[in-house]
């Protein structure tokens, strides 16, 4: 850390051939947006050897080393809120979340309070990472609002540094459970099909070829089957938006209850839902491991299936 900035070196490698420079360091530091990226290149915050590098739209070759000098953010502008939260896991450096379906994680266009973000301040007293910026202190990964399970979120600095090197590498352990539509004519499988926003509607994640999106892979199990649907586990090899819930459609298993990428389900299944309540994609994140960015020990974490999904379960047979 140097006259209030933080300093990151970033080392580019031979699949980022050919890429934008924007689109090459976001995939190198995944904690930080492409947006915010941008920014800091054009203000003069990157470096090559002593040379400052401006323009976002260079092209790469992959063998570039920079530096990143990222202003410290601000005192956080997100109110702290008393909202109850369930902590698998705490120390000194960070702690892991069981998120109930519903929270989102952090202030955005439209939910700008009563997030998890807005807990952890209140809960941390403030004391979180600030790589993330002012509306995301400690946040080194998300879940979207109605998946529920594990997440780990960093205290300081050094821990959040530590888990982005993890995520980037694809070392942590990520298991989802998930009720899926149809009957997979495989027990188990992968799907290995590159990401990105769907130029059609920025909202959604689309399927591109490998040279437009980041490289996403899902590897599927199923633990359950009737003729109508199936219980799934998930194990992720990358991590990107809305990952499970693409990928599964791809394939002609959407998750049940997916108000985005699912299809209409057949009737009887539709009634079950509607009978239930159920309104949500049904998806949890059930496992969550990875080696502790400080003490080096190898943590893992379980979570309990949410009630809701416990009797989803249930009432579909799996």
């Amino acid at each position: 850390m140097t006259g209030g900035s933080d300093i990151i070196d970033v080392a580019l490698d031979a699949g980022h051939a050919g890429w934008r420079l924007d689109r090459a360091l976001a995939d190198a530091l995944p904690t930080m947006s492409r947006e915010r990226l941008k920014s800091l290149v054009k203000a003069g915050a990157l470096d090559r050897e002593g040379r400052l590098v401006r323009d976002p739209s260079l092209k790469v070759d992959g063998s570039e080393q920079f530096r990143l000098t990222v202003p410290q953010p601000e005192q956080a502008s997100a109110p702290a809120q008393d909202i109850p939260l369930v902590i698998a896991y705490e120390d000194d450096h960070l702690l892991v979340v069981d998120k109930p379906p519903g929270l989102v994680v952090h202030p955005a266009a439209g939910n700008l309070d009563g997030t998890l973000v807005n807990a952890l301040l209140h809960h941390c007293a403030g004391r979180l990472s600030g790589i993330g910026g002012v509306a995301r202190p400690g946040i080194v990964h998300r879940i979207d609002k109605d998946t529920s399970g594990l997440l780990v979120v960093a205290k300081t600095d050094v821990a959040h540094e530590g888990l982005a090197k993890q995520f980037q590498a694809h070392t942590i352990e990520r298991r989802y459970l998930a009720a899926v539509g149809g009957r997979p004519a495989k027990m188990e499988g992968s799907v290995d099909a590159a990401l990105a926003r769907s130029t059609h509607d920025r909202k959604k994640m689309a399927i591109v070829e490998a040279d437009r999106g980041k490289r996403a892979v899902t590897h599927y199990k199923v633990l359950g089957v009737t003729n109508a649907a199936a219980k799934i586990e998930c194990r992720l090899e990358t991590g990107r938006t809305h990952q499970v819930r693409v990928h599964m459609a791809s394939i002609g298993h959407p998750l049940l209850g997916d108000p985005v990428y699912g299809r209409a389900p057949a009737q009887k299944l539709r009634e079950l839902l509607n009978r239930l309540n159920f309104r949500r994609q049904a998806l949890h994140a059930a496992r969550l491991g990875f080696v502790h960015p400080v003490t080096k020990d190898r943590l893992s974490f379980e979570s309990a299936v949410p009630q809701d999904m416990q009797e989803l379960f249930r009432a579909l047979g799996v």
